[in-house]
């Protein structure tokens, strides 16, 4: 099962992807969607939310990423496909917009910056020491994904200058071309997130307040 769940943005090559323990939540269901099925949403759950519920550097500002990344519109409207790869590149992409935010605000924006990034390499880290990865393989899969998150921000930190943002989200959002209006609806949505943050300081954001 654990081969069979690879995720592209880890490695052009075959590598582990992401898998998580069985509960229940499909992103379609509240919205009159069809479901992809009790076993598959129940490994889905996990990715959007397993949060310690200690209050750690970053958490605060992760729940709202989350919160941000798992709004059914995307899925819905943007046909983003509701797997595990879809499923991280929407959060993995909302959370770059983040970073990209709090690069503006220099030394005040960091210290939120590598917060948020420490907390996201915590969660995958603690998703995949429980299903049984362990050193070397735990580092070398955490340490992909977060190159997918690092190539997402270097991604956005050129294309928010741009006029046109459908190009880049086609790249950080979907596996293939989207349809048309599936690409409208989401990158015109992650326009909007994106003013959003830029009202929304860096006090605000540690606290994870966006606009």
């Amino acid at each position: 099962m654990f081969k069979s769940l690879r995720m592209r943005e880890m490695s052009a090559s075959q590598s582990p992807g992401l898998a998580y323990p069985v509960r229940g939540l499909n992103m379609l269901a509240a919205t009159g969607g069809a479901s992809l099925g009790s076993a598959k949403d129940a490994m889905l759950d996990n990715l959007f939310r397993r949060l310690t519920a200690q209050p750690v550097r970053g958490t605060a500002l992760f729940s709202a990423a989350t919160d941000e990344a798992r709004r059914p519109h995307w899925f819905r409207d943007g046909r983003v496909p509701d797997t595990i790869d879809g499923r991280f590149a929407m959060l993995s992409t909302v959370i770059a917009l983040i970073l990209v935010r709090l690069e503006r605000e220099g030394e005040a924006g960091n210290e939120v910056s590598v917060a948020l990034t420490e907390r996201f390499i915590a969660v995958m880290e603690s998703e995949h020491r429980e299903l049984g990865l362990s050193d070397p393989t735990l580092g070398k899969t955490v340490r992909k994904l977060v190159g997918s998150l690092a190539r997402r921000t270097a991604l956005w930190r050129t294309a928010i200058a741009s006029a046109d943002w459908r190009e880049p989200t086609r790249e950080s959002v979907y596996r293939s071309e989207p349809a048309d209006d599936a690409a409208k609806h989401t990158s015109a949505a992650l326009k909007a997130l994106w003013l959003r943050l830029e009202r929304t300081g860096p006090s605000a954001l540690a606290e994870g307040k966006i606009e």
